[in-house]
C-alpha cells in the first residue's frame, strides 16, 4: 500500500511540524489514489514508513478523520473513506446547492482585483496543455482552484469553512477519481468562463444557476459512471 511513499520526513524538533508534514503527505497520497480507497490504515507502518513516532502521526491521522478522507471502523480501525454511490451523490447535492449560493454572493462581493485574479487562474489553466487534456485540471488546489477561489470571494465564512475546509479535501479526491471522463474538462473550461462573465457581470442569479448546473453536469457523470461499472459487472455490453 505505502510502497511509493516510504521517503522518511526529515527529523525536527518540533513535533508539530513533524505532524504536519506526514498530514500533508498522507492527505495528498489519499487524494490522489495513492493510498486507495477503502484501504486499512496502519498506524506501525505508516510510523516506519515516515520515521517519526506514533504521536505525530496519531495527530495527522485524527485530522485526516476531520477532513473525512478516513473513517474510524469498530474493531478494525481507521480506513480510507469509500463512498457509495447513494452518497457520493449525497456528496454532490450539497456542493450544487452551496456552491451555487457561493457563486450567487461571489457576484455581489468579489472585488474587481479579485475577479481579474480568477480570470488569470482561467487563462494559465487554458495555457496548460496538461489541463486541457484533463491531467492537470482537477488536480489543483486552494488558490489555483477556480471554485476555491469562488467560495473565498463569497465572503460567507461559515460556507468558506464548510466547502474549503471540512469538505474540500473529501471532494477534490472524488474529482480526481472520476477525471477520466472523455471531454469533460474541455466542457468545464466553457462552464467556468460562462459563470465567470455572469459573475463579472454582477447577476447573482444567472451565476449560482450556471454554478448548479456545472456540478449537476458532474453528478449526472458519476451516476452513468456507477451504471457503467454495474453493467459490466453483469456481463452486458
Amino acid at each position: 500500500m505505502l510502497g511509493q511513499l516510504e521517503t522518511p520526513v526529515m527529523a525536527q524538533d518540533d513535533s508539530e511540524t513533524l505532524s504536519e508534514n506526514v498530514f500533508r503527505r498522507i492527505q495528498a497520497a489519499i487524494v490522489q489514489g495513492d493510498i486507495a480507497p477503502g484501504s486499512k490504515i496502519s498506524e506501525p507502518e505508516l510510523a516506519r514508513t515516515y520515521g517519526i513516532s506514533r504521536g505525530p502521526l496519531r495527530e495527522a491521522i485524527h485530522r485526516l478523520e476531520g477532513q473525512r478522507l478516513l473513517v474510524r471502523v469498530p474493531h478494525v480501525g481507521a480506513r480510507v473513506v469509500s463512498l457509495s454511490h447513494a452518497e457520493l451523490l449525497e456528496l454532490y447535492e450539497i456542493r450544487e446547492s452551496l456552491e451555487g449560493m457561493a457563486c450567487r454572493l461571489a457576484a455581489e462581493r468579489m472585488t474587481l482585483e479579485e475577479i481579474d485574479e480568477l480570470r488569470r487562474v482561467l487563462e494559465t489553466h487554458e495555457r496548460d496543455a496538461a489541463f486541457q487534456a484533463g491531467v492537470g485540471y482537477y488536480q489543483q488546489e486552494g488558490d489555483f482552484d477556480f471554485h476555491y477561489r469562488i467560495i473565498q470571494g463569497s465572503g460567507n465564512r461559515t460556507l468558506t469553512q464548510m466547502l474549503c475546509g471540512e469538505l474540500y479535501q473529501l471532494v477534490r479526491m472524488y474529482r480526481i477519481q472520476f477525471s477520466t471522463t472523455p471531454n469533460r474538462p474541455r466542457q468545464a473550461f466553457a462552464e467556468h468562463h460562462r459563470i465567470l462573465d455572469a459573475i463579472a457581470d454582477r447577476d447573482g442569479e444567472l451565476a449560482e444557476l450556471l454554478m448548479r448546473r456545472h456540478i449537476g453536469a458532474s453528478k449526472r457523470n458519476i451516476a452513468r459512471h456507477f451504471q457503467d461499472s454495474a453493467a459490466t459487472e453483469r456481463g452486458e455490453s
